[in-house]
């Protein structure tokens, strides 16, 4: 008897759930992140960054070279707007990456993950102010919310939350270049390519800081190790993200973005006890209803969206 082929629903339903699997290991691994850069002391933040750059390149590398995807790496060096773009991107994330490890190891991993959970809102508002894109009312409305939870924050620390708007900030323009990079960088050749921009100025540092305060690399095997772990733990993540995004439909990765940040607070308040007084509670339920109001209009929009297709009459044959 000759067996059934498989049916493109149970082929749709596996690809969704592989998406999720991998959306999990992406965002599980995002939201470790504080832990583990904290389990590298006596390695200090800039140390830190350093080895994640010039580890990240090296295995960038040695992905690229198993799969014998090299070609894809000077394309991007040949387009003067591509390699631009990608300089400007690596600038952005050693950014992000620098403030991210001194919040944890300043004890504002809270803070942090403030910044995360209102990227979503920064990302909108730098396509009004970039793009000059129009939003609906229920967008303005959670800009709205967000820029009254942020007010709420500051006078709750005493001071503008600057880590939170920092990481928010860095990533939403990291993510504004990536859309106008397109489809025209995959993942792998792009963190090759900012981590190479990166490189010299980090071993710069690594040589700076051997010759003046000292590297914790060399000074003991589990530290060592554990650097240079730092490429692998930055590269997966990364992956795991690229293939749930393939398989994945953006309103449902949409809203699993939202368990690094959940994460990270967890870890700040329950593990490293940071303190989260009421103004604190307010200030991110504030937040939390700005990406509710968010969340609400996507939804409703996608669904308007479909139903629209579905009214669409069918071409003639």
């Amino acid at each position: 008897m000759a067996s059934r082929s498989p049916s493109p629903r149970s082929d749709a339903e596996a690809a969704t759930g592989l998406g999720l699997l991998y959306a999990l290991g992406a965002y599980a691994l995002w939201g470790v992140l504080p832990l583990y850069f904290l389990v590298l002391a006596p390695a200090g933040p800039v140390e830190i960054v350093a080895w994640r750059v010039l580890f990240s390149l090296v295995f960038c590398a040695i992905l690229l070279t198993m799969t014998r995807s090299w070609r894809s790496v000077p394309p991007v060096f040949r387009s003067p707007r591509t390699a631009l773009l990608t300089a400007l991107a690596s600038v952005l994330i050693a950014v992000n990456w620098l403030v991210y490890v001194l919040a944890a190891f300043s004890g504002h991993v809270v803070e942090a993950a403030l910044g995360y959970f209102i990227n979503p809102v920064v990302t909108i508002f730098l396509g009004v102010l970039v793009l000059r894109e129009r939003l609906r009312p229920m967008q303005w409305a959670s800009i709205g919310v967000s820029l009254v939870a942020i007010v709420v924050l500051a006078v709750g620390y005493g001071s503008v939350p600057w880590i939170a708007l920092a990481l928010a900030f860095s990533f939403g323009l990291y993510g504004l270049l990536k859309n106008r990079l397109g489809g025209t960088v995959d993942a792998v050749t792009g963190l090759t390519v900012e981590t190479a921009w990166l490189a010299v100025p980090a071993a710069i540092t690594v040589a700076v800081l051997a010759g003046t305060t000292g590297i914790a690399f060399g000074s003991a095997l589990p530290v060592s190790l554990l650097l240079a772990a730092a490429g692998i733990v930055t590269a997966v993540p990364l992956l795991f993200f690229a293939g749930a995004a393939r398989r994945l439909p953006l309103t449902l990765l949409g809203f699993m973005q939202y368990l690094a940040p959940i994460t990270q607070l967890i870890i700040g308040v329950a593990v490293l006890g940071e303190p989260m007084p009421l103004e604190r509670w307010i200030g991110f339920g504030l937040v939390w209803l700005a990406l509710a109001i968010l969340s609400t209009d996507a939804l409703r929009r996608n669904r308007a969206a479909r139903t629209e297709r579905a009214l669409e009459p069918a071409e003639p044959i």
